[in-house]
């Protein structure tokens, strides 16, 4: 597997193109601030109301599959934005990440941040680009506002684990996957972590 490819699966969805399918899907699909009577005010209670409800669910979802669809809808929700703009912009990134165009990415996200700074999924987008441009004190800082914006970022704190065990820290490492299957019990990628990390660091005490 690719560089690529392993730190899109650490992220959990990093392409959006297959969304979820099922009731937690058309909840988020319900919020989207696509009509004209949008009320900004309105809508960003109502996402947040919505990913209250979704990690609650996430958190005491029964099965490997269930939580897969209730994380689904939350990336889904976290894509969204009061500006269509910065929606579009951040489509056009993803497209260009998957054709592994990322000075354009790069580019385009630097675009969006600056016109929606509080956009935690573009930030998110631009700390995989640094990481896959091999950048990665760029991608942790970027995750440092991902988790600002958005504390329950359990596909930042995945890719923190992901950087830092790269780095050779492996104790910082744990810590962030930890983090991450606090919020989301079921991420694979943080659970084979977890269990390898502490097995080597055990062995070195």
């Amino acid at each position: 597997m690719n560089r690529y490819a392993c730190f899109a699966a650490a992220l959990a969805g990093l392409a959006l193109a297959a969304g979820p399918s099922l009731a937690t899907a058309q909840e988020a699909q319900e919020v989207h601030p696509g009509n004209e009577a949008f009320d900004p005010d309105a809508a960003e209670a109502s996402l947040s109301e919505l990913l209250d409800r979704l990690f609650g669910r996430l958190h005491s979802a029964g099965d490997a599959d269930q939580a897969k669809l209730i994380e689904q809808a939350i990336w889904k929700v976290w894509s969204r934005s009061d500006s269509p703009s910065a929606e579009l912009l951040l489509a056009q990134a993803e497209k260009a990440m998957r054709a592994r165009a990322f000075p354009s990415a790069l580019a385009i996200l630097d675009t969006v941040i600056d016109l929606k700074p509080d956009f935690a999924e573009a930030w998110n987008k631009r700390a995989t680009t640094y990481y896959l441009m091999r950048r990665f004190d760029q991608s942790l800082a970027d995750i440092d506002q991902v988790l600002e914006l958005e504390p329950r970022h359990f596909g930042a704190l995945a890719g923190r684990g992901l950087i830092l065990r790269e780095l050779g820290k492996d104790r910082e490492a744990l810590e962030a996957y930890r983090r991450a299957l606090a919020i989301h019990p079921n991420m694979p990628g943080p659970k084979k972590a977890v269990k390898e990390l502490g097995a080597e660091i055990e062995q070195e005490i």
